[in-house]
């Protein structure tokens, strides 16, 4: 099994068009001067003692802000996304999901959403 450290960069290489497109707007400091990352882990503890990792997107630690693009595999998984977003609002972060489709169609839109969470 591989480190979330080598999955993180897995999923870096393998990032959709969308997140492309995404990320050339937010990367260095590009957008309203915050620092974002992408694919960057957070760890949690469970209450069972264990640690668990998720995985955002985008994440802007200084606005505590987690951004997903979210393509059609995300149809199949709403539960777990719903529980996914309750852990990480419950860790004082803001969520924000996009489709891919949102992303593509209106950037502008999308920017102005991620503004305003700013």
């Amino acid at each position: 099994m591989p480190s979330i450290i080598q999955l993180c960069r897995e999923l870096r290489q393998k990032q959709t068009p969308a997140e492309n497109k995404l990320w050339n707007m937010l990367r260095n400091r590009e957008f309203m001067g915050r620092k974002f990352l992408r694919q960057h882990p957070i760890c949690i503890k469970s209450v069972m003692g264990k640690y668990e990792y998720y995985i955002p997107d985008f994440y802007c630690d200084e606005a505590k802000l987690v951004i997903e693009a979210d393509g059609p595999v995300h149809l199949y998984k709403k539960d777990y996304d719903k529980n996914r977003d309750a852990v990480l609002k419950g860790l004082g972060l803001t969520v924000l999901r996009f489709t891919n489709e949102e992303i593509e169609k209106d950037l502008i839109a999308v920017l102005n959403t991620i503004r305003a969470s700013l």
